[in-house]
């Protein structure tokens, strides 16, 4: 971080002007003043956008770094370097008065959209050096509003339906409200597609206009939409038609095949447009989105004829398909805690198995790592993994009690997976085999999803452990430890569970709530099965876990400008154990620390509560809990080519439900919890390409939960010591 602030103060040093002509200005800066009372109704932010002309970016809103980049080049552009820096800077945006005046044109124009029907701008420079700032004078004067609105609609058939209760109550033109250009074009458009969806297939929304009067010393207008007839070339005008849908013909795009490689059946669920219907745009939209869903799909193309003399259309659906079968091969390097390793897995998918887009995929995968210093075992073992993974995906929901019209209304997938695991270290052998049941579905024009997993079952078995691994961790009284036992022992864990997401340009959230093990302790009360030694009720000799398990997930965005995004994050998880469970599996715990959390501690190193590590063998167990928080902000920046910065701060911890003597000062208290969150501090690069981020974040602890607020390594803020402090990650994609 030192360096990464010391580059930017040495780029900001740089003289910024040093390719601004003499007899010109570099832009320095733009701001916008409303003048009067009525500023208010104004959005500035909004506004800005219309100027011709920004400034030079800036980084974090202060360092024209960019820019400064651009003025180290070399004035030489045969130099490599020369063009190089360039390339990765930006130009310097030079003042143009000619594009000023036309700023105060249009945000003029921007001002009487939004009712503002006497407003003026005007624009004043003002020079120092060989920099210029332009400030834009706003005066919005009075808003007008709508007094009266009437309708000419001189097609009868379309008056009846625009004033049939179901469309009337939508619209957006209302007696009294501030007169606004927006409203009125947003009024044409949904006019517009009202009827088309109503068969009015020619239909658009320029034969929609607007005739307002105003009332001499009123801030008033008197506004009548008309609806125009159809035109016609060299014809009188006529009414509007309404067209009605003949036939749908399907056809192959392929080549090589006249035959369309999709069952008739699925044809007719993607298809919403109906023979003997009203053509609707709606649906037209619909049947491109579910046919572009199918990934037996390459691509669609869907035309409509009239009929000669008619007012019919054919409907001709032209679809071409991805070649079915296809392999793929992929190597992987891994580094776990400086062991080196490398997998490598093969899958096979079929994208139409059975003729209706259902993806079948078979994945192989085998993994090897070489084990070094492993305690009590020879100078090097090795960690081997192989694993099969076959999943079948449907398009569409395959419970019966859904229906057919469910189908059709909803975007919506089935999966079914079935996968087994084999891991051989040199402390023990595990068996994973797991078997999933899933929904994902969501309604079309909106951004909610929702995900359903109707059975999730996951078997555990442990066929070998070693004697060392044994006499150490789990039979020996000194180091007995309950969570690590826990999971090393066989186990069913039988998950139930519903999803939600949604998100737009500036929200984001996320909400999951699973549970385990009810309907397995429903049946072995019901058969009244026996509870062994320890509590429990046990299935062919197996445990069975059961907990309830909730997150959510908050993201918030703020753009600041085109260079600069402020974001807030929250982070809440909490899961507990009961019934035939003391203890959550392994697999379902809170770990805080790393890439995407508090990322002043590696990964796994933080928590719970003030708990201090104490035998580095085993703290990736320890250090869990059955709740979590998550607080995060960064300020997000862009650099230069491909490059963004971020400055952030992040809070948090984990937390156990209940006292665990090797998880001493981890269970949370209401009382207390607030001194135990931890919070880092750091910055960190991006480099955006697009398809993919690659992000290095560099973290430094600010508060240490796991030292009293009288020792100096509580407050490393006050106290740093970057070998001790700090964190280094990298990671794909942004944290949140």
């Amino acid at each position: 971080m030192v360096t990464l602030m010391g580059v930017v103060a040495l780029l900001a040093s740089c003289s910024t002007t040093r390719y601004v002509p003499d007899d010109q200005f570099l832009l320095n800066s733009v701001k916008l003043e409303v003048e009067g009372k009525e500023g208010k109704h104004i959005n500035v932010g909004q506004l800005k956008s219309t100027v011709k002309q920004s400034p030079n970016s800036r980084l974090f809103s202060l360092f024209k770094t960019s820019l400064a980049t651009y003025s180290l080049s070399g004035r030489d552009t045969t130099k490599w370097m020369n063009r190089f820096l360039r390339s990765i800077g930006e130009a310097p945006v030079i003042y143009d008065s000619m594009l000023a005046r036309r700023s105060c044109m249009e945000l003029q124009q921007e001002l009487y959209n939004e009712g503002f029907l006497r407003a003026a701008v005007t624009s004043e420079v003002r020079k120092h050096g060989k920099k210029a700032d332009v400030v834009y004078h706003l005066h919005p004067g009075i808003p007008y509003f709508i007094r009266r609105l009437r309708y000419d609609i001189g097609d009868e058939l379309i008056a009846l339906r625009l004033e049939w209760v179901g469309d009337s109550t939508r619209r957006l033109l209302k007696e009294g409200m501030r007169f606004d250009a927006q409203k009125l074009d947003a009024e044409r458009k949904r006019i517009t597609k009202y009827l088309n969806d109503q068969g009015y297939f020619r239909f658009h929304k320029e034969y929609i206009n607007y005739h307002a009067d105003t009332l001499k010393g009123y801030p008033l207008v008197d506004l009548t939409l008309k609806l125009e007839p159809y035109k016609r070339n060299h014809l009188p005008d006529t009414l509007h038609t309404q067209y009605l849908i003949r036939n749908i013909n399907y056809a192959s795009g392929d080549a090589n095949d006249n035959r369309v490689r999709l069952r008739k059946s699925v044809l007719d669920e993607c298809t919403y447009l109906k023979a003997g219907e009203p053509y609707s745009g709606t649906k037209l939209q619909n049947t491109y989105n579910h046919f572009g869903r199918l990934q037996a799909v390459k691509y669609t193309n869907i035309s409509l004829r009239q009929i000669p003399d008619t007012a019919l259309l054919d409907c001709n659906i032209t679809l071409q398909t991805n070649k079915p079968s296809t392999i793929s091969f992929q190597p992987e390097g891994t580094n776990t805690a400086g062991d080196l390793g490398a997998a490598v897995s093969i899958t096979y998918q079929n994208r139409n198995l059975f003729r209706g887009s259902e993806v079948l995929s078979v994945e192989l995968r085998g993994a090897y790592e070489a084990i070094n210093g492993l305690e009590g075992y020879s100078a090097q073992e090795d960690f081997i993994e192989y694993s099969m993974e076959t999943r079948l995906t449907f398009p569409r929901f395959i419970i019966p009690f859904f229906g057919k019209g469910a189908n059709h209304s909803i975007d919506a997938t089935s999966e079914v997976s079935l996968r087994y695991d084999i891991q051989n270290r040199p402390e023990f052998h595990r068996r994973v085999l797991s078997g999933v049941l899933r929904y994902k579905w969501h309604f079309p024009q909106h951004k909610a999803r929702y995900q359903v997993d109707l059975l999730d079952l996951d078997y555990v078995f442990m066929p070998w452990i070693s004697d060392t691994f044994r006499k150490e961790y789990l039979e020996t009284e000194n180091s007995r430890n309950a969570i690590l036992r826990y999971n090393y022992e066989d186990l069913f864990i039988t998950k139930i569970g519903f999803g939600y997401s949604y998100s737009n340009a500036v929200f984001a959230l996320k909400g999951n709530i699973e549970t385990s093990g009810n309907v397995l302790s429903a049946i072995s009360k019901t058969v009244r099965l026996k509870k062994d030694d320890i509590g429990q009720y046990r299935l062919f000799n197996i445990a069975f876990a059961q907990y309830v398990k909730g997150d959510i997930d908050l993201t918030r965005s703020l753009q600041i400008d085109r260079n600069n995004q402020l974001v807030f994050h929250l982070g809440l998880g909490v899961a507990y154990p009961y019934g035939n469970s003391s203890l959550l599996p392994f697999e379902k715990r809170y770990f805080s620390g790393g890439a995407n959390s508090v990322r002043g501690w590696s990964v796994r190193s933080l928590g719970p509560g003030k708990f201090k590590e104490s035998d580095g063998r085993i703290n990736f167990i320890n250090q869990t809990g059955d709740m979590k928080l998550d607080l995060n902000a960064e300020y997000r920046t862009k650099l230069f080519w491909k490059l963004g910065g971020a400055l952030f701060v992040d809070a948090g911890n984990i937390w156990t439900l209940k006292a665990n003597a090797e998880q001493e000062g981890g269970q949370f208290h209401f009382n207390d919890f607030y001194e135990q969150i931890a919070v880092s501090y750091g910055a960190g690069i991006r480099f955006n390409f697009d398809y993919f981020i690659l992000r290095f974040d560099l973290g430094m602890k600010a508060v240490n939960p796991a030292f009293q607020a009288e020792n100096e390594e509580h407050y490393p803020i006050l106290h740093p010591r970057f070998s001790r402090d700090y964190a280094f990650h990298f990671a794909v994609g942004m944290p949140f």
